[in-house]
């Protein structure tokens, strides 16, 4: 998810009878649906728990208002402290990541494509070019011709 995203749920757009999370007018105004894993469902769990978050699921300082960007930036940079991260990363960061694992793990580029909210899968691809795992695995069409000639033996 964007920053803007995570910032702006509310507290029923999490969806745990379908394992989904409901975002509403992301970039470009549109709607979608993003993968809601049991892990991070255990991790807002607790947290609700302990904030009663009411509206928004992070709300601001006046709570009537969503946590700002400028906030939650702040808040991931003392998680990545906290986390002895000593590499400059943001939540953008989480976003690239995310989809090269799930392009190194073999999820197809256009579900990829669906979870990160793009609109062109030119948009996806930039996000996956270090995948050189998923590089390295692809078997060259030479290789599968020369196994066919080889033939047993």
């Amino acid at each position: 998810m964007r920053a803007s995203e995570v910032t702006h749920l509310k507290v029923e757009d999490i969806d745990s009878d379908r394992m989904l999370i409901r975002i509403e007018q992301g970039k470009g105004r549109k709607d979608r649906q993003v993968m809601l894993s049991p892990s991070l469902l255990d991790l807002l769990r607790e947290y609700y728990r302990e904030a009663r978050p009411k509206g928004w699921m992070f709300p601001g300082r006046n709570r009537v208002d969503p946590i700002s960007t400028r906030q939650f930036n702040r808040a991931f940079g003392v998680a990545c402290d906290f986390a002895e991260i000593k590499k400059q990363v943001s939540p953008h960061t989480l976003r690239h990541s995310f989809a090269t694992h799930l392009l190194e793990g073999g999820t197809d580029i256009r579900v990829i494509q669906v979870l990160l909210g793009h609109a062109k899968l030119e948009t996806t691809t930039v996000y996956t070019k270090v995948a050189t795992k998923t590089i390295q695995s692809v078997i060259s069409p030479l290789d599968l011709l020369v196994q066919r000639d080889a033939g047993p033996g």
